[in-house]
């Protein structure tokens, strides 16, 4: 395991440990402990993203595989929600995904697993797999707001509003974020499926029918749940179900359809 590999996860961790500082008065209080965190956070990011280039980026093509892809979506979750955090308060999800960067990071170093993606592969199809990768993502931080919205609620059922309101935005403004995160994830996936039918030859041969499928019906959930709010007034409880049942049949799609046909058939 090499020194920027150890240096990028202590960092990640390191970040979220600040972070977490954020639930006592003295985070919000404290300056220079929130430019420590971003600190950290940023430098995380822009090692990851060079070890995810090195790893990735092969001299005949790219290197997508299981390990590979966990680590790159890890990245780009994490990244948006950074990024996003300067203007919109999604900074608490960053608690949970800087670990899980950290983790993707030592599973891609441990676990050596190679599916090259040649440079003789379509243009269609690459824009097909920087769609699904995409999509993925931003349908992930939406299911984690979902899951964040759901622990709000229980705390202000539970009659510790004070608490919850000190450490998260209001219910509306959760809600909101939840909702336009799905509704970006939602056109990416869109396009994601509508680009996998144009280019893709072969779903049988390709080993892709299982992946097309549960795709299919992520975005009919994803699709029903969009009605239900805008059509429906659907809130709460109900956009959550809806939310975490659609990201589980696109996680089924694809890294479990990928983890069987990779690690468990070795299929290529």
């Amino acid at each position: 395991m090499s020194a920027q590999v150890i240096v990028t996860v202590i960092l990640y961790l390191t970040a979220s440990v600040l972070l977490g500082l954020r639930f006592k008065d003295s985070y919000s209080s404290s300056s220079s402990l929130r430019h420590l965190f971003n600190l950290s956070g940023l430098i995380a990011l822009v090692l990851h993203a060079h070890l995810l280039y090195s790893s990735v980026i092969i001299a005949n093509g790219l290197d997508f595989g299981f390990f590979n892809v966990v680590s790159l979506v890890g990245w780009l979750v994490a990244m948006i929600v950074m990024t996003t955090s300067f203007f919109r308060p999604l900074e608490n999800l960053l608690i949970v995904l800087f670990p899980i960067a950290a983790l993707a990071i030592l599973l891609e170093s441990f676990i050596p697993d190679e599916r090259l993606i040649t440079d003789t592969l379509s243009t269609g199809l690459k824009i097909h797999i920087l769609l699904s990768i995409c999509a993925y993502s931003l349908l992930m931080i939406g299911t984690l707001q979902a899951l964040i919205l759901a622990v709000q609620e229980k705390m202000i059922k539970a009659k510790q509003a004070a608490t919850i309101m000190n450490i998260l935005p209001p219910l509306q403004v959760m809600e909101n974020l939840l909702i336009q995160f799905i509704v970006i994830g939602y056109f990416l996936l869109s396009l994601s499926l509508a680009s996998g039918l144009m280019f893709i030859s072969d779903l049988f041969a390709q080993h892709l029918v299982h992946k097309t499928v549960l795709s299919i019906v992520a975005w009919i959930i994803y699709t029903i749940l969009l009605w239900g709010r805008w059509s429906a007034g659907w809130r709460g409880q109900k956009i959550i179900r809806w939310a975490v049942g659609g990201f589980i049949a696109l996680l089924l799609a694809y890294f479990g359809s990928k983890f069987v046909l990779e690690l468990i058939l070795q299929r290529v």
